[in-house]
């Protein structure tokens, strides 16, 4: 088994597969995009499975395959097949943006895709083009009827913003009513690949509580799964539960048991550090499965506490512009 040096174990590892998105959410990236690396510069399929083989020699368990969108990537679901025989991982899920991805619910339950996180930040078709500043809201829908028909586990990640959603929270809430799906609200970060700040007041952890049992007073809090990156809640009756991942806050990193991969081959041991090493270099250098282990194992030996130190441990002291399309959402 993996520990880094807070005694934290290492069992899974977010792999993003791909910085191209067919959305321009602005929390996430400018309206004119951002500038994506050439395919070259991207991790190829032979060197992520030769590193998924490696980690889970050493105890990585779970695989969430993130992008970008995931499935603008060609050749995805023949990657997942490939993830799964891999022996020792036991859990692959997948986190979307479900414009593309209805056709492929069914091969999702062949492959085995344990749960899906789909991405979704209003039930208001005006308000999602507003917020992705393209209309495909009815195509996510379809998505997501698909994956309940599937019986996929299904969480909806929407992420609260003032002026933009608030009005969303009750309905998205509502929709635990009659599904049995987990609706997680997040607090807004950064990660907007333009590095300004929101200018209005942010929605955090205790805020959206506060909003939500104004709602349903009725709310009760339930044990939250180990490692959860959500507070969870249920609403007595309702067929799903409600969670706030306090994202920004950065309330769970005591308990995180999470490493990144993005795209271009960084290593990232926090969401919020700016990488720690680049696999990809010491795979195109001729380094061997012995030289990864090691750079691996010198990487969690000195992970950064919690998000705020990975923060101010930034190279030169950088402040978090990068968009969250080419960390792996």
């Amino acid at each position: 088994m993996l520990y880094d040096n807070h005694g934290r174990q290492i069992n899974y590892l977010r792999l993003a597969v791909t910085d191209r998105c067919n959305l321009r959410c602005f929390y996430c990236m400018p309206e004119e995009g951002i500038k994506y690396m050439p395919k070259k510069e991207l991790l190829s399929y032979e060197e992520m499975e030769r590193i998924v083989r490696i980690m889970a020699k050493m105890g990585i368990r779970k695989i969430r395959i993130t992008g970008g969108e995931p499935f603008l990537r060609k050749g995805m679901m023949d990657f997942i097949q490939t993830l799964h025989s891999i022996n020792g991982i036991e859990q692959l899920n997948v986190t979307t943006n479900g414009t593309m991805t209805k056709a492929l619910v069914p091969d999702f339950k062949k492959v085995g895709i344990k749960s899906v996180n789909l991405s979704l930040d209003s039930l208001d078709q005006k308000r999602f083009f507003d917020i992705t500043r393209r209309n495909d809201f009815s195509k996510v829908m379809d998505t997501f009827h698909q994956l309940l028909e599937y019986d996929i586990p299904t969480k909806i990640n929407a992420v609260v913003m003032n002026g933009r959603n608030i009005e969303d929270i009750v309905p998205m809430i509502n929709l635990t009513r009659d599904y049995p799906v987990s609706v997680r609200f997040i607090e807004e970060m950064p990660f907007n690949g333009t590095g300004e700040q929101a200018q209005v007041e942010a929605w955090d952890y205790p805020k959206i509580l506060d909003h939500i049992k104004s709602n349903f007073p009725t709310i009760k809090k339930i044990k939250d799964p180990k490692h959860s990156t959500s507070f969870n809640y249920k609403i007595p009756g309702f067929k799903g539960s409600v969670g706030i991942i306090a994202a920004y806050s950065r309330l769970f990193c005591g308990s995180c048991n999470r490493i990144r991969l993005t795209p271009q081959g960084m290593l990232k041991t926090c969401l919020y550090d700016d990488g720690v090493f680049n696999i990809k270099k010491i795979i195109r250098n001729g380094g061997t499965d012995e030289h990864l282990k090691t750079a691996l194992l010198e990487a969690l030996g000195n992970r950064a506490k919690d998000g705020f130190e990975a923060e101010k441990n930034r190279t030169f002291g950088r402040p978090v512009s990068e968009s969250m399309a080419t960390i792996g959402g």
